[in-house]
């Protein structure tokens, strides 16, 4: 194909004709090549904890299990006693992020996390979010790296004092997904304009940042390439997409998506490929290796350079079903394909020595872990 031999899908013509007719095999090697280009044969991954806030949401999107309503004898959230516990354990292991996941702004619906949050001395979940960011930062030098949801203009410039990364998963653009019955029906958190802005202001305010789509909701391949592509344009504004994530769904128990079909093996090799081809060779595409099992080096043939946070401490409370891959099994796995392992922090190291991406108040903790190339300082 044409497109394959230029070696970039440089519209979204050529996206779609890669996606819905290339050969899988010459589409795997094209992105590959590519890959190899920008990234060489270092593949990379953060060794995190998981931190989830709380698990309180106002958003019913029809796969997720981590999001709960109140319930009698269920905190709200997490206590700073809990998360400093999380993090020191993390600490002990190793670990350099500290995951913070939550679900999206409870208390716009819930009174039960009004009250909580006031017993707590706060009134909006992001504001805890930022303290309890603050203090990990503090007490244990663990970068933090938050994934709350929407975020406003003056809640990115306030995380942005504790984190060294943030992010918001796109998703999907369609608008379609949110009628009745789809994905992300009375799921107002999941409308694309409101997520296409937080990731356009937290460009405007150089926060490195990790987005990406999840496949398999309902969405057309077409719907898929323009997801990727809305990102891709914020991303030449900016600069500032770390990380772009390919995640594919997976039907979960007692979810209104539970029959629902998985992609399998091949449409998420396809979509990584499509997404290197869009992105080129120096953006960073990641696909986590719990959510495919054993067979996750397949995913490097399509031109994959991350497998994300991988904690030797938590468990990964989206996907509590998927356990991760032990990290010396994902060493030896790794190098099995032809592939180095490097460690990397929360922050890649395409943004980590980049003033203008990194708070001046985190300097000293993120010059404590971060090595002369970027990467993790080795111990």
């Amino acid at each position: 194909m044409d497109t394959l031999a230029c070696g970039r899908a440089s519209s979204r013509d050529d996206a779609l004709e890669l996606i819905q007719h290339a050969h899988l095999d010459e589409l795997l090697r094209a992105a590959s090549a590519m890959r190899d280009r920008g990234k060489g044969n270092t593949v990379s991954f953060s060794k995190k904890v998981f931190i989830p806030l709380t698990h309180l949401c106002r958003d019913y999107c029809g796969y997720c299990t981590f999001r709960a309503d109140p319930a009698p004898g269920v905190a709200a959230y997490m206590t700073p006693d809990e998360v400093l516990a999380i993090a020191e354990a993390g600490a002990r292991a190793g670990c350099k992020e500290a995951l913070f996941s939550l679900g999206d702004q409870p208390e716009k619906i819930f009174p039960q996390a009004r009250e909580a949050l006031r017993k707590l001395g706060f009134t909006r979940t992001l504001d805890y979010l930022a303290a309890m960011s603050e203090l990990v930062l503090a007490e244990t030098g663990l970068l933090p790296h938050s994934n709350p949801g929407l975020m406003g203009t003056d809640d990115l410039a306030r995380l942005r004092e504790s984190n060294v990364s943030l992010g918001l998963m796109l998703e999907n653009v369609s608008s379609r997904l949110r009628h009745s019955g789809g994905a992300h029906w009375r799921a107002p958190d999941k409308a694309p304009s409101l997520r296409l802005r937080t990731i356009g202001e937290a460009g405007r305010q150089r926060i490195a940042f990790t987005t990406g789509i999840l496949i398999g909701i309902g969405e057309t391949l077409a719907e898929r390439v323009d997801s990727l592509l809305a990102i891709a344009r914020l991303h030449e504004r900016y600069g500032h997409i770390q990380e772009v994530l390919i995640q594919p769904f997976r039907a979960k128990p007692n979810t209104r998506m539970e029959t629902s079909a998985e992609p399998d093996l091949a449409d998420l090799q396809r979509t990584i490929a499509v997404a290197r081809l869009i992105f080129g060779p120096c953006m960073n595409v990641q696909s986590p290796p719990n959510l495919v099992a054993d067979d996750y080096p397949a995913l490097l043939e399509a031109g994959l350079n991350d497998w994300g946070g991988i904690s030797p401490v938590t468990k990964d409370f989206i996907n509590p079903e998927a356990a991760w891959p032990q990290i010396a099994m994902l060493v030896k796995r790794t190098a099995d394909a032809g592939f180095s392992l490097r460690e990397r922090l929360a922050i890649y190291p395409d943004y980590a020595h980049r003033a203008e991406f990194v708070d001046a108040r985190l300097d000293k903790q993120l010059g404590h872990h971060r090595g002369a190339d970027g990467y993790a300082r080795m111990n």
